[in-house]
């Protein structure tokens, strides 16, 4: 498999999708001037993560990278009905279609991270999920301009023709790779069950998908705090806002370039414990009212994030055998992601009863204690097998 073409692909659609989960939100409030509306957005395309162990079963029975083009040859073709939405009666449409958007996401993710981890070496697993990171979080922070200025101009149905052109290069791109896949054989009853049983079973996987979650729901918490901060803390308009996410994306993408030679150096487990501690530091340290340091206590938290992501991630393509890598990586994001959605309805509650400047240091206490204890564990945690062999692997041409 080449990795720069993979990349491109993850570039590609990385691109689209941010754009269009920012539009998504205001387009309906712009239709419909509701509030609630614009928010459920959100939850539309979350709602589908709830199945994460069903649609990895279906990344388990066929080959990988032929269902990556089906999916995103689909996203390409249904995203334009989305033109038909331009007054509020039919904004039906637009929820329809966040709904197969977010259905398609946790297949995407499942395939993507199955297709890595049988045409990689597992030594190589690391390198490409933080590679992978980087392009993902450099969309973020360039993707947001230009959806915007594309909807002030024109509105929402130029985002969404653009989302599908560029799941129509993804869909181009990744027929293009040439990686050597058996197909799967069928099963008898299919085990839609199995990647949450082989994450429990495993004493390695079993913490690090734990953490993965603490750290998110922490994370979510933390989320919800930002506008607090920028108004409460630093005095500043909610529009400051988007410079401190600009700082959290590029300590992100240092994040994801440094991944890959420290999991050459440590172990999953190390880097995640690493990764939740300057998350920790970083949550506590934005309770402090300088701007210096809320910009740096953003990069820190773009850094500890992805850390944590990324370990969790090559744990399960390296510790899963080949042919559950599907059900076991989607079963892990429902798990990881899962709590971040429930704790940013959580934390906007919180705010309004709780100061941040008290909030943001328990976040950090939370944190760290969560840290210590996953580095405490590691010391039980056994020798690191041998990754399950696959039937064939790619050369993995950088």
């Amino acid at each position: 498999m080449r990795v720069p073409l993979y990349l491109t692909a993850v570039l590609v659609s990385g691109f689209g999708t941010t754009a269009m989960w920012l539009v998504s939100g205001i387009w309906v409030k712009s239709l419909t001037g509701s509030d609630g509306l614009a928010a459920l957005t959100t939850f539309a395309l979350w709602a589908p993560a709830f199945l994460g162990p069903l649609l990895g079963g279906l990344v388990d029975r066929v080959r990988r990278r032929p269902l990556l083009v089906v999916v995103n040859t689909v996203m390409a073709l249904l995203l334009p009905l989305l033109l038909w939405v331009d007054r509020a009666d039919r904004v039906w449409l637009l929820f329809a279609v966040l709904l197969a958007y977010g259905a398609q996401g946790a297949v995407h993710e499942a395939a993507e991270t199955a297709l890595a981890a049988s045409a990689l070496d597992p030594d190589r697993l690391g390198g490409l999920n933080g590679l992978r990171m980087t392009v993902k979080e450099a969309m973020k922070l360039l993707a947001p301009l230009v959806a915007a200025g594309l909807f002030a101009r024109y509105g929402g149905g130029p985002v969404a023709l653009l989302d599908a052109a560029t799941f129509a290069v993804a869909a181009g791109v990744f027929a293009l790779l040439r990686v050597r896949e058996e197909r799967p054989v069928p099963e008898r009853r299919p085990r839609t069950a199995e990647g949450a049983r082989l994450l429990r079973e495993s004493a390695a996987l079993r913490p690090l998908v734990l953490a993965g979650g603490f750290t998110m729901l922490l994370a979510g918490l933390n989320g919800s705090a930002v506008y607090a901060v920028v108004d409460r803390g630093l005095g500043h308009s909610p529009a400051y806002a988007g410079v401190l996410y600009a700082a959290q994306g590029a300590g992100s993408v240092v994040a994801g370039l440094l991944a890959g030679p420290l999991l050459r150096r440590a172990t999953e487990r190390t880097l995640a414990s690493v990764g939740l501690a300057v998350f920790a530091l970083g949550a506590a340290a934005r309770a402090l009212p300088y701007d210096t340091v809320a910009l740096t206590a953003s990069g820190l938290v773009g850094v500890g994030l992805p850390w944590v992501l990324i370990a969790v991630l090559t744990a399960v393509q390296r510790g899963v055998p080949a042919e559950a890598v599907g059900r076991a990586a989607a079963t892990a994001n429902t798990l990881v992601f899962v709590p971040n959605a429930l704790a940013i309805a959580l934390g906007a509650a919180l705010t309004t009863v709780l100061d941040v400047r008290a909030l943001l240091p328990l976040l950090g206490v939370a944190g760290l204690t969560g840290a210590a204890t996953l580095a405490v564990g590691r010391r039980r945690e056994p020798p690191r097998a041998a990754a399950p062999a696959t039937a064939h692997r790619s050369d993995a041409t950088p």
